[in-house]
């Protein structure tokens, strides 16, 4: 059986570092390539092959929603997941990317958290 393969976006070092941490924790999956910036994420997604694809809500310029609504329709076979530290009532237009794109709070996330994403 192979890993899944994730990719995590986020403009602050210190949550992909704790994403990075919690994916490499987790057997059956690993990292397959971390961004910094939703342009970022564009640019590396060209060449990366992730399975499951971990957005941050609230980044600087292009927001992890704007990046999710890209990347879903170009990459059906990849998972996307918005992560933010808000609820999803905090945040109206997630609401717009419907069941395709679930939300998680950051401070829910870990291993047990990840492998309900993946089977989901």
């Amino acid at each position: 059986m192979t890993a899944v393969r994730v990719f995590t976006v986020d403009d602050q070092a210190v949550f992909r570092g704790i994403m990075r941490d919690v994916v490499e924790a987790t057997p059956g999956f690993e990292l397959a390539g971390e961004a910094a910036s939703a342009e970022e994420a564009l640019a590396a997604l060209e060449t990366v092959d992730p399975q499951l694809v971990l957005v941050d809500v609230r980044m600087p310029g292009m927001d992890g929603i704007e990046l999710a609504a890209l990347i879903a329709p170009a990459h059906p076979e990849m998972k996307i997941v918005l992560i933010s530290i808000e609820d999803a009532e905090d945040l109206p237009s997630a609401a717009r990317l419907g069941d395709r794109v679930p939300l998680v709070r950051k401070q829910e996330f870990g291993p047990r958290m990840l492998r309900r994403l993946w089977a989901r």
